[in-house]
């Protein structure tokens, strides 16, 4: 986790969720490069996946049965038991297994703002659902802990003992201490980040469950009122936090409150909090360089400038064009052009704003000037900078080159968004990741146990923790890919949430174009005898793997393998390309030899027919669906039944 800055079993089931193609048949168009080094263009759609299941990797709680991160499991079952309150659920915030409540709140904040600025981005890549499940196990946990008006549980769990230990969370023995925040021990900044969580949740929710989102905000609005009468630092009231998620203040998240209720409400009392308290609150007096779990000024700067370019400041247009300057300032010093007075970059491009986990600065920067760009353009209107005017697509090319240094555009050549490409971490500093899974190792791991059996091991983590972003490389792009490299090397939610938004508008915007996929090579099993057309002709394989046979065409990977005792598994990747001019419709094929898990296709209610997933009934020309199954031995046998 953050500091004072706002070991041989290889898991199994993980690796047989190695792809996120593999809980979705997915579209590809394709231009592929095999083998790319240094890649012109990404897939942003495939690292938005895989940015969502980090989530789902980071839960606590019990485990849903759709749980695609099939490592992970129950945990935290009596968080809250001890003071008689349930508190189960919620988000680890990074590699260990407490969960703070300000930057899990920051967190579902930014996954809110990014369904609602790109809704129609994110539902166009099928990923909507995903996405407001993720914000859903953040918002469920708040309404747990907020079982009072002026309550709010802002803490489950110590950082000084869990430190002590290196173990899975289905292990934990440490402390589940639980700490809130009430009258007598205030802290507006825990509980107005919560509010901003809650009221721009309660925005993305309401076109699918507007009973849910009204909820949503009846608790945002009660926490407001709860922190702006009751002030006070939160880790004065929870000690425990002060090493971990020091506040340096709380006159920002009141202001950052007040502005997501404005939005949700459309109440003006809360546009007349946010303008009378401008000055005193530092809103319109901080010109910041810095957008954080701890820091929101930028965020309130930027939110206010949308009322602005909106036409909707009534009279309040002076005072949010101080704002507005103010946001200007912060875009500005991340162009560079802002007359000296910008944010230090990396040789190879990267903002660098602390020393410690800096990319999730770089992915919160990238993601305000993504909105701005947005808010600026449907206005119609420019940046102003010192050293000129920026058209809104200026602000919108720098998010993406921070997306795709992120995603391997510098100088390692790494992708810093783990399981992404072929070169990412794996050593990541995360508990859960490096430990064996509990399906595997059924045997408790202990505290000292996981240090010396897991922690000091020199292998690659046996999980892979698809989405997670490691606090990234030093000032000169460098990176040491270390367990114990905690600050470049741990990921966290609040660095991870502002990719979802992200990947989604560039997507929408450069789509696959360009994009790369890279085949493993490695000593595997000589594929055995190819699927076949029953009907129609006898498919044929080709000797790099490809099946062929009109009107499809498969090619058969593998992908990776591993070892677990005597035996051998083998990750199979499986690509089915329409290479007709037709479409093809209610495609049915026969798996057998099949001894492990499959995913990316339906299964029938025939033994070993699948068939494509519902939302995909039809397989464009050109285009291409991928399953993944695993096993150990030859691979499985596929046969095509029917299809139209």
């Amino acid at each position: 986790m953050p500091t004072n800055i706002k070991s041989h079993i290889p898991e199994v089931t993980l690796n047989i969720m190695r792809n996120i193609n593999i809980s979705l048949c997915m579209l590809v168009i394709a231009m592929v490069h095999v083998g790319a080094s240094s890649p012109s263009g990404f897939n942003y759609g495939d690292a938005l996946d895989k940015s969502l299941m980090f989530f789902e990797a980071q839960r606590s709680g019990k485990l849903p049965f759709q749980q695609r991160v099939k490592w992970r499991g129950d945990s935290g079952l009596h968080d809250g038991l001890q003071q008689g309150v349930d508190l189960v659920g919620g988000y680890y915030d990074a590699g260990d297994h407490v969960k703070f409540g300000l930057p899990m709140a920051f967190s579902v904040t930014m996954l809110a703002w990014g369904a609602i600025e790109f809704r129609k981005e994110i539902t166009d890549l099928n990923q909507m659902e995903h996405t407001l499940w993720a914000i859903r196990w953040g918002t469920d946990y708040f309404i747990k802990a907020h079982p009072q008006p002026n309550v709010l549980w802002g803490q489950v769990g110590d950082g000084a003992s869990d430190h002590s230990c290196w173990e899975r969370a289905e292990d934990m023995t440490t402390s589940r201490a639980a700490y809130k925040i009430d009258e007598q021990h205030p802290g507006s900044d825990l509980a107005a980040e919560t509010a901003a969580a809650l009221a721009a949740a309660a925005i993305a929710f309401k076109p699918y469950n507007s009973s849910y989102s009204s909820l949503l905000l009846v608790h945002a609005q009660q926490l407001f009122t709860f922190a702006d009468r009751y002030r006070g630092l939160y880790d004065d009231s929870i000690p425990s936090a002060q090493q971990f998620y020091a506040s340096s203040s709380y006159s920002d998240e009141l202001l950052w409150a007040a502005a997501w209720l404005y939005q949700a409400t459309g109440d003006e009392y809360y546009l007349k909090y946010v303008v009378d308290n401008a000055v005193y609150m530092g809103g319109t007096g901080w010109a910041v360089k810095e957008f954080s779990w701890d820091n929101k000024y930028a965020g309130v700067q930027i939110l206010l400038s949308k009322v602005l370019l909106e036409g909707k400041a009534g009279s309040y247009v002076s005072t949010l064009k101080q704002y507005q300057a103010k946001a200007d300032y912060f875009a500005c010093a991340y162009l560079q052009k802002n007359e000296g007075y910008n944010v230090q970059k990396t040789p190879g491009g990267l903002v660098y704003v602390h020393d410690w986990n800096n990319l999730q600065y770089a992915s919160s920067a990238a993601f305000l000037l993504a909105v701005y760009s947005n808010y600026l353009n449907a206005a119609k209107s420019q940046l102003n900078c010192p050293e000129g005017q920026i058209q809104p697509q200026e602000l919108l090319s720098f998010a993406k080159s921070q997306a795709d240094y992120i995603l391997g555009k510098n100088p390692k050549e790494m992708s810093y968004l783990i399981g992404y490409g072929p070169n990412y971490p794996s050593h990541v500093h995360h508990r859960d990741s490096s430990i064996a899974s509990i399906s595997v190792l059924h045997s408790e791991v202990s505290c000292v146990q996981g240090f010396e059996a897991w922690y000091r091991r020199g292998e690659p983590n046996p999980n892979i923790l698809y989405g997670g972003l490691v606090g990234g490389p030093g000032r000169n792009d460098d990176f040491s890919d270390e367990r114990s490299n905690y600050e470049q090397t741990e990921p966290t939610t609040s660095g991870s949430a502002p990719l979802i938004g992200i990947f989604a508008k560039l997507q929408s915007l450069y789509g696959n174009a360009g994009s790369y996929q890279y085949q493993h090579k490695s000593q595997v099993p000589k594929p055995t005898t190819p699927s076949i057309y029953p009907h129609k002709t006898l498919a044929h394989a080709t000797p790099a793997g490809f099946i062929t046979g009109p009107p499809v065409q498969f090619l058969h990977s593998i992908t990776s393998s591993w070892t677990v005792g005597e035996s051998t598994y083998y990750r199979h990747r499986v690509v089915i390309k329409n290479i007709s001019q037709k479409p093809i419709s209610d495609l049915k094929l026969m798996i057998q030899n099949l001894s492990g898990s499959l995913w990316g296709l339906t299964p029938t209610n025939e033994k070993n027919i699948y068939e494509l997933p519902q939302w995909l009934n039809v397989l464009q020309p050109g285009s291409e669906c991928i399953f993944v199954y695993v096993q150990g031995g030859p691979q499985a046998k596929i046969s095509i039944l029917s299809f139209f």
